[in-house]
């Protein structure tokens, strides 16, 4: 038996955010990341939408970087005699995390970080509140997945949490909040969407609810997102959408190498994680092609891509990937990205042990050694195709 699970309500288009103004409850915790939600008024307009309907709010803020554990239990504490019946996570990948994380803390503070990261291992959340996310980039797709991705800030070791009870509740999708983004952050988060649609499409437990979302995805990214990156509002809009599109697909067939890999370097080399993903997505594809060109055929041949063959098609897409990396100046092995040759060697065993372990390892749909993880990292580093 399979399942699929998404928020129950997924508001979207222009003015969703005034949803807010019919939620229903006492009190919210809104957290966000760093200034710019402040900033650009955005924050402003949600505390009002809330206000309007009577519930009281409280910010919890300071999640611009990689949420870690102790970080998000000490937050959760903030949160003791407020007593929230509403979490709202407003951010992009990094926020909504620490939200979740959070969430996870406030109903149940005396959970070990060691159990909350085995896989679909969470007790019943909800409790005490419900959980609504509303992104402000275009990538992450947190506020449909049931993922929260965490560093454990004894080892710096990034870990995802993953169960069906951290879907959120509702997910308002806004395109006004993402109309000011920085270039950077459109190219990095748009490569994470592409990772999502692609790696979703072929993990081992995708299916034909999962299947239809990551394709159409792919699609709407390959109309839209450098249009996106150059400018263009509406094709900012569609990206939106088709992120949200490619998370409901990952969320319930999962990932695969790219991620793992992205997981244990990130903190490392202090790579973005949707640069990381852009890096190792064309050298998994390469790796996977063995067992999924049918899988990566059927993506380039909708995509529009050329070629007669499967492996012809495989070709394509991975040359397709990268010439969105170039098109939007994000690079396409580690060491272009500016990692010296001595840091890499001093930590890539450690970096494939650790993203062998990953989660996301499990659903590649091709089973990897750590040998063949190191490997990939090295091929990722130098730039080389991977022929293994």
């Amino acid at each position: 038996m399979n399942r699929f699970t998404i928020p129950r309500d997924i508001f979207f288009g222009e003015n969703a955010l005034e949803k807010l103004k019919e939620l229903e409850g006492k009190k919210a915790a809104v957290v966000i990341g760093g200034g710019s939600v402040k900033e650009n008024g955005h924050l402003d307009k949600i505390l009002s939408y809330l206000s309007e309907k009577d519930i009281e709010t409280k910010v919890i803020e300071g999640f611009s970087g990689e949420p870690e554990v102790e970080m998000a239990r000490e937050k959760a504490k903030e949160l003791d005699g407020f007593d929230p019946d509403w979490i709202i996570g407003v951010g992009g990948g990094s926020p909504m995390d620490a939200a979740k994380a959070i969430w996870i803390f406030y109903e149940y503070p005396e959970i070990e970080f060691e159990e909350t990261i085995k896989l679909f291992n969470l007790p019943p959340l909800r409790k005490k509140a419900k959980f609504i996310g509303i992104p402000t980039t275009s990538g992450t797709a947190s506020e449909i997945s049931n993922l929260s991705v965490i560093t454990d800030g004894k080892t710096g070791i990034k870990y995802p949490i993953a169960s069906f009870e951290l879907t959120p509740d509702m997910a308002i999708i806004d395109p006004v909040m993402v109309e000011d983004l920085p270039e950077k952050l459109i190219a990095y988060s748009g490569m994470d969407a592409v990772t999502h649609s692609i790696e979703s499409y072929v993990a081992k437990p995708r299916t034909v609810f999962t299947d239809s979302l990551a394709i159409e995805a792919a699609e709407i990214l390959k109309d839209h997102l450098v249009s996106s990156y150059k400018g263009n509002k509406e094709s900012r809009e569609q990206v939106h959408y088709a992120q949200a599109m490619a998370g409901m697909a990952f969320s319930n067939a999962v990932l695969g190498n790219v991620h793992s890999m992205a997981h244990k370097s990130g903190p490392t080399f202090e790579v973005p994680h949707g640069c990381a993903n852009g890096i190792y997505l064309p050298y998994v594809i390469q790796f996977n092609r063995t067992v999924s060109a049918d899988r990566f055929a059927a993506i380039a041949k909708r995509l529009g891509l050329n070629g007669e063959t499967s492996e012809e098609l495989t070709d394509a897409l991975v040359n397709w990937v990268r010439s969105l990396n170039e098109a939007m100046n994000v690079p396409n092995s580690l060491k272009e990205y500016g990692i010296s040759e001595e840091l890499f060697t001093k930590h890539v065993d450690e970096m494939a042990k650790n993203a062998l372990e990953d989660p996301c390892t499990s659903t590649n749909p091709r089973e990897t050694s750590e040998n063949e993880m190191k490997k990939l990292f090295q091929a990722a580093y130098y730039g080389e195709d991977v022929t293994f």
